[in-house]
């Protein structure tokens, strides 16, 4: 379990490597052309990512192995969501928070590289930062009713 102090520096140096790329590439291009460049970006940054990480979902009785994927897991512990949008709408940001919920990290960002401005384009989520949750594919839960 990392601190908060540790999560908050692998938060700027992901900010930092975004901002990177976008002052390199400027907005207008693909989703697909950004994400290697963020990734050589987060390589020469020293921090461990891993691009299209699978995420399980359970349902019931049901185990769904690949139910979704993370545009990028850094550090084992934060969701990053890259987009490539003139502007974000709701179901981003609910898309994030249920990833965060699923792989019971403690934060996420979605990376707007559509933004014309980057740091507008960031959107920083958390879910019982700075510890997370047990991820919900992992979780027992019943359900009782009266």
């Amino acid at each position: 379990m990392r601190t908060e102090e540790e999560l908050n520096r692998i938060a700027y140096e992901i900010r930092g490597a975004g901002l990177s790329v976008h002052r390199a590439i400027g907005p207008g291009c693909f989703e697909s052309a950004y994400v290697p460049c963020f990734a050589h970006e987060l390589r020469k940054r020293k921090l461990e990512f891993q691009l299209e990480a699978p995420l399980t979902l359970r349902y019931d009785t049901i185990v769904v192995p690949h139910a979704y994927q993370l545009d990028c897991l850094v550090e084992g512990c934060i969701v990053i969501e890259c987009k490539a949008l003139e502007t974000l709408a709701s179901v981003h940001s609910r898309q994030l928070q249920t990833y965060l919920r699923l792989s019971g990290c403690p934060l996420g960002f979605i990376l707007n590289f559509g933004a014309v401005r980057f740091l507008n384009g960031i959107v920083r989520q958390v879910n019982n930062f700075p510890v997370g949750t047990a991820p919900y594919s992992e979780r027992k839960e019943t359900v009782t009713t009266k």
